[in-house]
């Protein structure tokens, strides 16, 4: 990768690295050795590693099973990935993907513990869903190489990346991401650095609503899933969509909305905070707005 003298090139991506091999790190590692990028992957923990690998196996197989890659094409793609637990393994990436959980303070720390390892010229990109772009370049030695790169869940799957500036990322840092996306087969959308992007700013206010509805007995779980389903031709109801996603992520978002933007339109909907209170916070915990313990899902209100 070249750097410039006045780092107005578009520097040349041949390696990626991956923080937090998580369901949107591990989507996003799979994508970029399915492009060819020499992928490292992070995380703290060992077994997260491990399952990650076997799910990138799974869903690469699938891919395979649909025709959309061949097998040759799975096993270079494997073979492109290399796992570690020490930050240290990103010091000849050319871009750098920070993954972890939607915690600024621990995205903060991670992005200080990063820098030191990387070479000059390398980009940092932020798959944040919800985060001030600019206040996480803040902490970084390079905020000019600093982005939002925000994909969508699940990686593979969905097609939309939404790239975003902080107020200090200059346009080569941009353009080269850019480029980089379109290598991904994804196509991106830009958004400006406020609270929540453009997605999630559209999106969870309208979960948001759902819950309210649910709150106030404007329909059961069920009738309101199937009203906007039906009614407004979305694939999945704004309940199952938010089990889907995560209520304590939910959550997460509309807090930031609401801090961020101070207005009362944001404010997260009592139920949707006494959900993730008690820990029913989606399928990944089993219980949400729908229970998962049965083959067919029943709606807990």
């Amino acid at each position: 990768m070249e750097a410039s003298s006045g780092h107005n090139l578009t520097p040349e991506v041949n390696s990626v690295g991956v923080i937090g091999a998580g369901q949107m790190g591990g989507g996003i590692a799979h994508v970029c050795a399915l492009a060819g990028y020499n992928v490292k992957l992070s995380d703290v923990d060992e077994s997260r590693l491990d399952q990650s690998l076997a799910t990138m196996d799974e869903n690469m197989e699938r891919q395979v099973a649909k025709g959309k890659i061949s097998n040759d094409d799975k096993r270079k793609a494997l073979g492109l990935i290399e796992t570690g637990t020490e930050i240290s393994i990103f010091s000849g990436c050319d871009v750098v993907i920070e993954s972890a959980t939607e915690n600024e303070e621990l995205k903060k720390q991670i992005l200080r513990d990063l820098c030191p390892h990387l070479k000059p010229e390398a980009l940092i990109c932020t798959n944040t869903s919800s985060i001030s772009i600019t206040r996480l370049a803040s902490v970084t030695d390079r905020p000019g190489q600093f982005m939002g790169m925000h994909f969508m869940n699940p990686v593979p799957l969905m097609k939309l990346v939404e790239l975003i500036r902080g107020i200090a990322t200059d346009e080569p840092t941009f353009k080269t991401i850019q480029h980089m996306t379109v290598r991904l087969g994804k196509t991106s959308a830009t958004a400006e650095d406020f609270p929540a992007f453009i997605v999630n700013r559209i999106l969870l206010p309208m979960i948001n609503e759902a819950v309210y509805a649910l709150y106030e007995g404007v329909g059961g779980v069920e009738s309101i899933d199937t009203a906007l389903r039906l009614g407004a031709n979305h694939p999945m109801g704004p309940l199952e969509l938010a089990d889907f996603i995560g209520l304590d992520t939910c959550l997460a978002v509309m807090q930031v909305l609401y801090d961020g933007l101070a207005d009362t339109k944001y404010r997260p909907c009592p139920l949707l905070v006494k959900y993730v209170e008690a820990g029913w916070v989606g399928r990944k915990s089993g219980r949400g707005f729908y229970d998962y313990s049965t083959d067919t899902p029943v709606p807990t209100r």
